[in-house]
């Protein structure tokens, strides 16, 4: 049985400023940054959907859905 993913992180490139506030409170890591300090969903996969990443967002680029 594969492992599904419970939770979908939609990152809006066009609203985020690159602040990285987002990569500091995610608890699992979900968040790199890349060479221009922008956030990079590189694992999905262990989101837990706490909703840190966007609940702390000041610019509203991020939203967490799915789960139960």
């Amino acid at each position: 049985m594969g492992v599904t993913k419970k939770f979908q992180i939609i990152l809006d490139s066009r609203l985020c400023k690159g602040c990285g506030i987002c990569a500091a409170f995610c608890p699992k890591g979900v968040f790199t940054r890349d060479d221009d300090g922008k956030p990079v969903i590189s694992d999905d996969m262990v989101c837990i959907g706490c909703k840190m990443c966007e609940l702390r967002c000041p610019d509203f680029a991020i939203r967490v859905t799915g789960g139960i």
